[in-house]
């Protein structure tokens, strides 16, 4: 396989296909600055992107990794998940050998985003590719000259061959955040999480590697930065209602997001923050 950077169009997206020699392969809409695909060598999917998605450039798209910033759902006044998940990222740098592939997107403040939120930016993405393993991580600078606060998610969907056979581990013992359920607080007592129902909850202070299991294979998760774990599945009800997923879709996903979302970061001016998620194929 040839290994390099392409510069390609993804369904009227413009986007860029990372490859290495031994057939690990990505892709990353500019449009969000997101991952919509990722194969590791020799293995199927890992990234789950709703075959019914809208990708007309400016729909959020239902899948992939989406960048959620610089607010986590609908916790504040922004439309949700924040504004960067629907911006034109730009290109800063591309690296690339017969082992690796990296790519480096930025996003800055404009006219548009200080409508929404008056502060200055820099938000840089990067992806790399790498063997078996997709590493991203995002750093937040604060450009301006006072302190800004935000919340943050790599919203990873993950792909499942049966969802309710799949084992999450790892996080046992720590309390989550139960968000359909005015966030009522819950210690984690099961040994793995099973998906046998809606599942939206924000696991806190996860430090520890997570491991998703499914039949023959596994995927290692960690992250660094993030202090919290989000755990998604919309199950049957809320799966038929998502006009961009079909009725069956959940079945097909799990989101295992890095992120900040029980309290807001305060990042002071000129400062930057930095969280990182790695995914690797086992």
């Amino acid at each position: 396989m040839k290994a390099g950077i392409e510069h390609i169009d993804f369904h009227g997206l413009p986007a860029l296909s990372l490859s290495t020699r031994a057939g690990a392969r990505a892709v990353v809409s500019l449009f969000g600055g997101q991952v919509l695909s990722w194969t590791p060598p020799g293995g199927g999917e890992r990234i789950y992107l709703s075959p019914t998605a809208v990708l007309d450039g400016h729909t959020p798209i239902r899948g992939g990794i989406p960048v959620c910033f610089p607010q986590f759902a609908a916790q504040g006044a922004l439309p949700r998940h924040g504004f960067a998940r629907q911006a034109i990222w730009q290109v800063e740098t591309e690296r690339s050998d017969d082992d690796f592939a990296l790519v480096t997107l930025g996003l800055r403040d404009d006219v548009a985003s200080r409508a929404l939120w008056p502060h200055a930016f820099h938000v840089e993405l990067g992806i790399l590719v790498e063997d078996s393993r997709l590493d991203i991580e995002i750093e937040i600078e604060n450009t301006g000259d006072a302190a800004f606060e935000f919340t943050a998610a790599l919203h990873t969907y993950l792909a499942v061959r049966e969802v309710e056979e799949s084992r999450l581990e790892g996080l046992h013992g720590h309390m989550f955040h139960v968000m359909n359920a005015d966030g009522q607080v819950v210690r984690e007592s099961g040994d793995v999480v099973l998906v046998e129902g809606e599942v939206d909850r924000i696991y806190r202070d996860v430090k520890r590697p997570l491991l998703l299991r499914e039949y023959d294979r596994s995927l290692g998760i960690n992250t660094e930065g993030f202090p919290d774990v989000v755990v998604w599945n919309p199950w049957e009800e809320r799966s038929a209602a998502l006009p961009d997923m079909p009725n069956d879709g959940f079945r097909r996903m799990l989101c295992v997001e890095a992120a900040a979302a029980v309290a807001p970061v305060t990042l002071p001016a000129g400062k930057i923050w930095l969280g990182r998620q790695t995914l690797v194929a086992l």
